[in-house]
């Protein structure tokens, strides 16, 4: 089951986007399982991991990888320039100050 605030654009994909914005520490319904989802506000469109993925597995969005992860990311969390790295373009580095 999946949270309705969230929409998975292809079967295949291991990504869902989010419909729209969700405040910090929020719970969403991932796979049947509630999971927090980040520390800061997401806004509309940013995108959750359906399930865990390891290092270096592709990013698939609308069926067609986008990127890599770059570290192990967990079902439920944000997936951004903070984790994943762009098969296309060049990645910019990510500063949380």
């Amino acid at each position: 089951m999946l949270d309705q605030r969230l929409i998975q654009l292809h079967d295949g994909d291991n990504i869902a986007v989010l419909k729209c914005v969700l405040p910090a520490g929020e719970m969403v319904t991932i796979g049947g399982e509630q999971r927090v989802v980040s520390s800061r506000d997401l806004v509309l469109g940013h995108k959750l991991a359906l399930a865990n993925i390891r290092p270096g597995e592709k990013i698939l969005k609308m069926g067609v990888p986008i990127g890599s992860a770059i570290c192990e990311i967990t079902a439920g969390e944000h997936v951004h320039i903070h984790n994943i790295q762009s098969d296309y373009t060049p990645t910019r580095v990510h500063d949380d100050n």
